[in-house]
């Protein structure tokens, strides 16, 4: 059988945390962790001609990580990121660099023509240049791969109008509680979570919407089921990444078969994994795999 196709198509970058810099960005590091889990991962996006962008070559090409990074004349992307007592990462991010402007070409058709998955967010979408490209890969896949929109709401960088028409583009959403607090102040949707997360789904008539709570748990909804599930208690080092892997793992099991029950399963057990390592990319053990 052949071994499914997925893309993160948005922001790389570097997490520049206290300690150093660690290679983040949310497309990328879906891509890595499903290339961790046996599917075929690539990651899109743009880099500078400059020292930081030479380092995430060598990084992906190290990791294994297949890639289409375009040169760029803007800088390579970073993110100044600092961590509260709870492991909880704030983010500063730089504006003008290289993943604001990748360009569709036909190279990325061709990609898109194959996609059996994509994982995109709101903050590759701050330009036009990198929207326009997400727009058109999305409209260029297949009629059944699946195409999550995870959220990601970075400071100022999305519009009401943006993240709907995402809403629209998409057939999964991923998002955290925070996030589904500004969406349902943002479209004036009442109830409780569950409530508001069924509501959204049909709306915009997705196949399954992912809810993440933090350490109060984790939902996957659909149209004809909800699965909750508690997060585990482990010691966290810092959560950067880890909802990027918890879609990673959702997607890879479903594109393997399993239910929508054993992949929320392993999404969380990837998930919490991660939170106990620094950075976003850790290696995963084989018992995760």
């Amino acid at each position: 059988m052949k071994t499914k196709t997925v893309v993160g198509l948005g922001e790389v970058l570097w997490d520049v945390f206290p300690e150093g810099k660690k290679l983040g960005g949310a497309p990328a590091n879906f891509a890595y962790h499903a290339a961790q889990l046996g599917l075929d991962g690539i990651v899109v996006s743009a880099i500078g001609n400059d020292e930081l962008g030479d380092e995430i070559v060598a990084c992906f090409e190290d990791k294994g990580l297949p890639h289409m990074l375009e040169s760029s004349s803007c800088p390579t992307g970073t993110v100044q990121v600092s961590v509260n007592e709870r492991g909880v990462p704030k983010y500063t991010i730089e504006e003008g660099v290289a993943w604001d402007n990748i360009l569709y070409n036909e190279t990325l058709r061709a990609l898109a023509n194959r996609a059996d998955c994509i994982c995109f967010g709101s903050l590759a979408q701050r330009n036009s240049v990198s929207r326009n490209t997400i727009e058109q890969f999305l409209n260029d896949m297949p009629v059944d791969s699946y195409k999550i929109f995870d959220i990601n709401l970075r400071q100022h960088f999305y519009t009401k109008e943006q993240i709907e028409k995402s809403f629209f583009l998409c057939n999964i959403l991923k998002i955290n509680d925070d996030e589904l607090g500004k969406v349902c102040d943002m479209f004036s949707i009442v109830g409780t979570s569950i409530q508001q997360c069924r509501t959204l789904l049909v709306t915009y008539g997705w196949k399954i919407l992912i809810l993440t709570c933090g350490e109060m748990g984790s939902y996957v909804v659909t149209p004809e089921e909800v699965s909750f599930l508690e997060t585990p208690k482990v010691k966290v080092v810092d959560t950067v990444g880890a909802g990027d892997s918890f879609t990673a793992a959702f997607c890879t099991l479903l594109l393997k078969g399993e239910s929508i029950g054993e992949a929320h399963r392993r999404a969380v057990d990837v998930s919490a994994y991660v939170c106990t390592q620094a950075g976003a990319m850790p290696v995963l053990p084989n018992h995760l795999k």
